[in-house]
């Protein structure tokens, strides 16, 4: 197990033993029963000195292991042997609905383990925008904007394969999962203006998901740009622009509040 403190914003990122990816830290006492909360970057709750596992640990009095990533997607998940063992060693796994668009599909590949990262377009999408140039694109937002600026129906495509991968990849992720799995579907709301999320889960996805989950919970919460709470959120010098694109506290024990009757009912 390896640990480690970043600078400005002072958030702790740690690995587990056989596991390739990082986490939010402190390392959690996995020498007793627990919660695995398997996520992004809100579960990962960066800038925020108690993200939403922290709070759901104090109310549950049991320990809740932030196993979220900041980029990482279901395919860094699902390629990850260490990660999926600690998850299923756990009582319960709060998983919170992962970004569509950071997952290998017909149209571009991702990094393996940085699925925010663009690694190379497919045949298929090379012939769908023959007149975009890849090679300056190197992140999978980016990718999708440059796309959907050509404002026509051809982005409507790529939209409609990857929420079909997407939920292709997570229903084969919930189902590796074995104890009972709470979906944790976060409606994040951003100002105007903001890098804007191009493909979103919808209702009918999540629906397709029920059947293997145990339960689902829907929370919308604010960027701190939109809340008005920047103040309340740690950052250092110039990390300003990307601290008003987290959840602040206030979003993070809403959803700690929104978990525990859930997982309560679960005992």
């Amino acid at each position: 197990m390896s640990f480690h403190q970043s600078g400005g914003g002072g958030d702790a990122a740690c690995q587990y033993m056989g596991s390739k990816l990082w986490f939010r830290g402190p390392p959690g006492d996995l020498s007793k029963p627990y919660v695995a909360c398997l996520g992004g970057k809100e579960t990962f709750g960066r800038f925020v000195e108690s993200p939403f596992p922290v709070e759901l640990g104090k109310r549950l009095k049991l320990p809740c292991i932030n196993f979220g990533s900041l980029f990482c997607g279901v395919e860094a998940m699902l390629g990850d042997p260490a990660l999926l063992d600690l998850v299923n060693a756990s009582e319960v796994c709060v998983l919170q609905v992962p970004d569509l668009p950071c997952q290998s599909n017909r149209f571009y590949r991702v990094h393996p383990r940085r699925n925010d990262r663009f690694v190379e377009p497919t045949f298929d999408l090379v012939q769908l925008y023959p007149e975009v140039d890849f090679t300056e694109i190197h992140f999978v937002r980016h990718l999708l904007d440059r796309l959907r600026a050509e404002q026509d129906a051809r982005f409507e495509i790529v939209v409609q394969e990857l929420q079909e991968s997407s939920l292709r990849a997570c229903s084969k992720l919930v189902r590796r999962i074995e104890p009972p799995v709470i979906l944790l579907w976060l409606h994040v709301q951003r100002q105007a203006g903001m890098h804007s999320d191009p493909v979103l889960p919808d209702a009918a996805m999540i629906e397709r998901l029920r059947p293997f989950c145990s339960g689902v919970v829907e929370c919308p919460v604010c960027v701190t740009a939109v809340s008005d709470t920047l103040e309340d959120v740690l950052f250092g010098t110039l990390q300003q622009p990307m601290a008003e694109h987290v959840i602040g506290p206030s979003a993070h024990r809403e959803i700690a509040g929104k978990l525990l009757p859930v997982l309560r009912d679960l005992n």
